[in-house]
C-alpha cells in the first residue's frame, strides 16, 4: 500500500528540489497540497511519479518537478490576480491559489473544468474561478499580475503578454516536439518584454493555438 505522505516528502526532495525549485514557499505549498487528490483515479499508483498524467483529449497533468519551476518561476505575491490557461484536474490551479490572491482559470473541455472544480471544491480551495473558454476567443489587456499557459504554443503570441500588468509575470512554453523552450516573460510597462529561457521540455499544444506557415515546394 502507497505510503502517500511519504510518497508526497519523497516527490517534493527527490523531484522538485533535485530540480533546482530552492523557494521555500514553493516547496511548502507542493507538500500541503494533495496531489493524489487531483490525479484521475485509474493513475492514483503513480500520483507522486516523476511522470506527465493522461488526462484525456490529449491533454496531461504536468509533471510536478514542471509544477515547481512554473510556481518558482511567477514569485507571486499574496495580493496577485493570476490567469491560468489550461485548468486540467486543478492541481496547479490549488498550488496557485495557496500562493496568490485570486486565481481565474480557463479550460476549453466542459468534462475537465468540471472535474476541477469539483477536485478544488473538495480540497477546500478558495479564490478560484473555473471557466469552461477557448482563451483564444477573448484578448485583454493589462489584467493579470502573473499568467501560465499549461500547453504549448508552436510560435511565440503576445496575446498573453499583453494581458499582464506592467512588471506582470508570464509562463509559457514555445516550440515544437521533440524540443520546446519554457519561457518566463516580464512585462515593463511599455517597454519591450524581457524573455528569459528557463529549462527545455516537451507538452502538448494549446487547442488552437496557431500554426506557423508551413512552406511548399
Amino acid at each position: 500500500m502507497l505510503n502517500v505522505e511519504f510518497a508526497r516528502t519523497q516527490m517534493v526532495a527527490q523531484q522538485v528540489r533535485a530540480w533546482s525549485v530552492l523557494d521555500e514557499r514553493v516547496l511548502a505549498t507542493l507538500d500541503a497540497v494533495h496531489r493524489e487528490d487531483f490525479v484521475p483515479e485509474r493513475f492514483r499508483d503513480v500520483a507522486f511519479a516523476d511522470i506527465a498524467i493522461p488526462l484525456g483529449h490529449g491533454q496531461v497533468m504536468l509533471p510536478p518537478k514542471i509544477d515547481g519551476r512554473i510556481l518558482q518561476a511567477l514569485e507571486l505575491g499574496q495580493d496577485d490576480a493570476v490567469l491560468e490557461v489550461g485548468t486540467g484536474t486543478g492541481f496547479l490551479t490549488a498550488c496557485l491559489a495557496s500562493l496568490a490572491g485570486s486565481i481565474r482559470s480557463v479550460e476549453i473541455y466542459p468534462d475537465l473544468a468540471a472535474l476541477a472544480s469539483r477536485n478544488l471544491r473538495a480540497a477546500g480551495v478558495t479564490g478560484v474561478s473555473v471557466e469552461t473558454l477557448d482563451a483564444w476567443r477573448r484578448e485583454e489587456v493589462g489584467r493579470y499580475d502573473a499568467i501560465v499557459v499549461s500547453g504549448s504554443l508552436p510560435t511565440y503570441d503576445a496575446r498573453f503578454e499583453r494581458a499582464l500588468k506592467a512588471g506582470g509575470r508570464l509562463f509559457i512554453v514555445v516550440g515544437q516536439s521533440p524540443a520546446m523552450q519554457a519561457l518566463l516573460v516580464r512585462r515593463a510597462g511599455d517597454s519591450p518584454a524581457a524573455r528569459t529561457s528557463l529549462f527545455e521540455t516537451d507538452i502538448p499544444p494549446l487547442v488552437n493555438a496557431q500554426q506557423p506557415p508551413r512552406f511548399v515546394f
